[in-house]
This record gives structure tokens, sequence and C-alpha cells, in this order.
């Protein structure tokens, strides 16, 4: 049984920007939009180190800017504190707004897109030989070893905001100033280890026939109601498709699209979308789109969403 999906799955035939598209806003008249694409910003300026744990890097990028596909041999949380950023992996495409951060294992080939103008801030987390995380502990590692989607509290939001962004080759750091990035970094890391994760995204499967359907339900999840309608142009039964979403992805056809669903939910709340008017295009009432939510996420479509600050526990 696979685990909970915590992604948009990607094949590997398929390109990101081929999934991308089919979650994402698209300009008037339904075609995509077009893409500006520019570098990493000299990582190597930003190594972490057991002196300086963890280095912040801050920079302002236009909307439909894609940075391109790149992988640091240490971890990274990527965040906006004031726009919507999408960061695409080779197995997931994630849409991260600034109620959100996603952390990036070391090695993990990535690029970022920015959904609307953002301020975009990369922090390098050093990771000692065979750890992973925020210094968690090492029963709690494999969580870590994963892309993740966290919860930012106002705290962690402001810490990232205070983190001194001065690349290296510069004047050094004054002592007094290492002291402050030191305590400024221990406090991101708790922060970090405490966030919830958030469940969100879908998985693809290996099967061509049920691959179909699964990208065709990206593309329009409310083009129809039933798996019989869905299967038609699939060359396999109902009952066939049913059994393959149970054995490839561990769920049933209604459980997946809700993921699809709220996949989408996701990108039009990017576009500041009301809550009312994202449950009316995805076929809800606000009620029972409230209600999916719920019991999906155990939030509220709001918090969710990313258009209300979460509750302070």
């Amino acid at each position: 049984m696979p685990n909970p999906p915590t992604e948009l799955a990607v094949p590997a035939e398929l390109g990101v920007e081929h999934i991308a598209a089919q979650v994402l806003p698209r300009a008037p008249g339904g075609k995509p939009r077009g893409m500006s694409y520019v570098d990493s910003l000299t990582p190597e300026l930003f190594v972490p180190t057991a002196a300086r744990p963890v280095r912040a890097k801050l920079r302002w990028l236009a909307a439909d800017t894609q940075v391109m596909p790149h992988s640091h041999p240490w971890a990274q949380v990527a965040i906006s504190t004031t726009g919507v950023i999408r960061l695409t992996v080779n197995h997931g495409t994630y849409i991260v707004p600034p109620s959100r951060a996603l952390w990036i294992p070391p090695g993990v080939e990535h690029a970022v897109t920015m959904v609307e103008d953002a301020d975009l801030r990369t922090l390098y987390f050093h990771q000692p030989r065979g750890r992973c995380g925020p210094g968690v502990p090492r029963d709690q590692e494999d969580a870590w070893r994963q892309c993740r989607v966290l919860e930012v509290s106002d705290l962690l939001r402001a810490l990232v905001r205070e983190m001194p962004t001065a690349p290296d080759g510069g004047l050094a750091i004054s002592p007094n100033d290492l002291r402050r990035e030191q305590h400024l970094s221990a406090l991101v890391r708790d922060e970090l280890a405490r966030a919830a994760a958030v469940k969100l995204g879908v998985d693809l499967p290996q099967d061509k026939r049920l691959r179909h359907l699964c990208e065709a339900v990206l593309a329009d999840p409310t083009h129809h109601d039933t798996l019989a309608d869905w299967a038609q142009d699939t060359g396999a039964s109902p009952r066939t498709v049913a059994r393959l979403f149970r054995s490839e992805l561990g769920s049933t056809f209604t459980q997946w699209r809700q993921q699809v669903i709220l996949a989408k939910a996701v990108s039009l709340a990017a576009g500041r979308m009301p809550v009312g008017q994202i449950a009316a295009e995805l076929g809800y009432s606000p009620s029972a789109f409230s209600a999916m939510v719920r019991k999906s996420v155990g939030q509220p479509p709001g918090r969710f969403l990313g258009q209300q600050q979460p509750v302070p526990q």
C-alpha cells in the first residue's frame, strides 16, 4: 500500500511543465502563459557549514519566471513571504503560498517558478554526514528524506525575514552578527521541526491506461462525474480501472480525484479567488466543499488554501 500522497507525481517520460500546466491557472483564452528562465543565483556563495548551519538568500522575481533546474548537496527550504511560488522536482510539483514552505532534501534536482511576483527566500541547511532534517532526532529523519510542504508560523516567517542574506566573498561577517545568525538559525530549525506537514497532491500510476485517465482528470477534474464515464476512453472496463486504482495507487477513484480537486483548489487560490467561487468552479456547493476539505486534510478551506493565518496552538 503506497504512503499517503504528498506530491503531484510526474511520470519519468513526461516533462514537469506538462503536469504543471494542468494544475496552474492559464492566461486568457486558455493558453499556457509565457515563461522567462533564469539561472540559480550563485549557490556556491551561500554554502552552509557547521559554524553557519543555515544560510539565507533573497531574490525578487516577477511572475512567470522560472529558476532553471538545479540541485545542491545540502538541504533547502523554499519560501516566499509575499507571493505564490511553484517548485517542481522530477517526481512532483508543489504550489507554495506564503502560508507554507517546502523542504527539499539534499541532492534533489528542482526548479522554482513564480506563480506571481514574489520575494523568493531560500534557506540552505547544513546536514552532517548521514543525517537529514532540521536537527530532528534520528528516529524522525525518514520524513525529512522526501520533499515536504509545511505550515509557516508567524514566528518562522519573521525569523526568515531576519536572516542575513549577504553572500560570501565580501566583508567577513562580524562576531556579533555571526552570533545573532546562529541564534536565528537555531530558532528556524526548531520552528521547522515543529511545523505541521500539509497533505497535498496526487500520485500518478505506471499503467498506461490508468495514466491516460489520470492525466485527463488533471486537465479537467469536473469534466465527468462517474468512473464509468472517465473509463470510456481508456480501453478498459470501469471494474478494471477501479482495480488498477486500488493496486497501483492504493485508493479508490473518488479518493484520488479528491486529491486532484484539492490541488486544483490551491492553484485557483493562488490567484486570490474567493473560497466560494473556488467551490463553484470545482462543482461543489460552499458547504459541500468545506466538508470535503475538512475531511481530507483536517482544516477549514480558508486555512488549507492559505487565505487565513493558522490558529495559534
